[in-house]
């Protein structure tokens, strides 16, 4: 028995060009990139990560001033590191003479500053 056929039902041969569909492909997204420069301004280690032998007076002083603002150069000062099941290096400035304020009861005091 021969079966007619429709003539749609035919299966259809089509040429694909291989570089067209590279082209779709090959369609890339643009993306902004941001970048940064940093400029590194303080090129000194902190002084209480400093060995205490490799530091002179001069930066004692100078250390003091600008943390107190007080005008004068402190009287003692004391540079240790504490080891243990704490570990801490620190440094004590004694000031030459005792706030003006000292015994007042008003004023907030601010007697230890941590870095």
């Amino acid at each position: 028995k021969d079966e007619e056929k429709p003539e749609g039902d035919e299966p259809k041969i089509e040429e694909v060009d291989e570089e067209e569909e590279d082209k779709k492909e090959k369609k890339k997204k643009k993306v902004k990139e941001v970048s940064h420069e940093w400029e590194l301004i303080n090129k000194q280690k902190p002084i209480w990560t400093r060995n205490p032998e490799d530091i002179p007076k001069e930066d004692y002083a100078a250390f003091y001033k600008a943390l107190t603002n007080d005008w004068e150069d402190h009287l003692a000062v004391k540079h240790f590191s504490v080891e243990g099941q704490l570990e801490f290096r620190s440094i004590l400035f004694v000031p030459r003479r005792a706030p003006f304020d000292m015994f007042e009861k008003k004023k907030k005091q601010n007697n230890i500053k941590l870095y």
